[in-house]
This record gives structure tokens, C-alpha cells and sequence, in this order.
């Protein structure tokens, strides 16, 4: 499965959008798991980087639930409890990040 797609790409919020937005305003771009474990990755905004690789700021829901940033090949590299790799969830919703962080 492709975690970022030309449509994500061309509609993902560039980083520092919505720093001055309160979190009921703020949508989610994409939901990234494990479908093996309990991980969320929730991304907000984020850019190409000049590698190619993406950075992302957003919720990660996992040991704790936390703000932050996170890359895609970071995302790549993640596997479950048995070894299934993180996937994009292609059904989410519009939701915003204050209903994730509940």
C-alpha cells in the first residue's frame, strides 16, 4: 500500500499552518497505524523534505498519546507485533485533532 499518495501530497497543509489554530479547528490530513498493534499516527500538515522523504507534524497515539513530528521513512521502517508493516487508513473520516486526542 502506498502511505502517500499524489492526492495526499497535493492537498497535505505545509508545516506550521495551523500553529496558531485551536485544535477543534484543526483537520486531520491522514491516519497512518499498525494494524497489528495499537499505534496511531494522526498528521496534521508536513513537507517534502530535499531528500524526498516527508516530515509531518500531527498526534501519535501509542505507549501515550503526544504531539510531534514524524517521517515517512519512519513510518516505512515501523512493524507491528507480527511484523505487518504500517498502512493508511483509506476510509477516515473528517475529523479534527481535538476528536483524536479524546
Amino acid at each position: 500500500m502506498m502511505l502517500m499518495t499524489k492526492e495526499i501530497k497535493n492537498k497535505m497543509p505545509k508545516l506550521r499552518t495551523f500553529e496558531m489554530t485551536v485544535a477543534k479547528e484543526i483537520p486531520i490530513a491522514v491516519k497512518f497505524f499498525t494494524p497489528d498493534s495499537n499505534w496511531t499516527w494522526y498528521a496534521t500538515e508536513g513537507e517534502e523534505q530535499e531528500d524526498g522523504d516527508w516530515l509531518f507534524f500531527g498526534y501519535v497515539d501509542g505507549f501515550e498519546g503526544e504531539l510531534g513530528y514524524f517521517t515517512l521513512n519512519e513510518l516505512k521502517r515501523v512493524r507491528g507485533q507480527l511484523g505487518l508493516p504500517v498502512e493508511r487508513d483509506r476510509y477516515f473520516g473528517n475529523k479534527t485533532l481535538e476528536q483524536v486526542m479524546k
